[in-house]
């Protein structure tokens, strides 16, 4: 089992919107790192931290679940959606996603601050300057010091 984190902004998608829909795809992902984490290293059981961002307080707010292997996200077809995109074909999907399932809301907010005042996490991805990624990998030993922290 790995263990990873995932970005969203609340606005958009928030912890409470996947408590209440209990599974959702992960769709809209256009950063081909990213990409390659769900489609290369992402296992149904796999555990994610969920992450607000772009919010007043971001961090770490719940527990989710990666429920199914990546497969081709549909919205980069639909010319209506935001993700759309004319390069990528039906035979060769460019973009891909996962589906999530709701685990736990966390007790309060794990703070970007509050992450980053924290030695043990000094090699944490989401800590790296310059990191903008909206998925990537958590080290256990990462994880297992995170969940102390709730």
């Amino acid at each position: 089992m790995r263990h990873w984190l995932m970005k969203s902004e609340p606005e958009a998608f928030s912890i409470d919107d996947l408590k209440r829909k209990r599974t959702e795809a992960w769709d809209g992902v256009r950063n081909y790192q990213a990409r390659n984490f769900m489609r290369d290293g992402m296992r149904p059981g796999d555990k994610v931290f969920f992450y607000h961002s772009n919010c007043a307080e971001p961090g770490i707010v719940g527990i989710a679940e990666v429920a199914s292997d990546a497969y081709p996200d549909p919205s980069q077809f639909d010319a209506k959606s935001k993700y759309f995109d004319p390069a990528s074909k039906r035979e060769e999907p460019r973009w891909m996603l996962v589906d999530v399932k709701f685990v736990k809301k966390l007790k309060r907010t794990i703070t970007l601050d509050e992450l980053k005042g924290h030695d043990a996490l000094d090699e944490m991805q989401l800590l790296r300057k310059g990191n903008r990624l909206s998925v990537m990998p958590v080290a256990a030993t990462e994880w297992r010091y995170i969940l102390t922290l709730e």
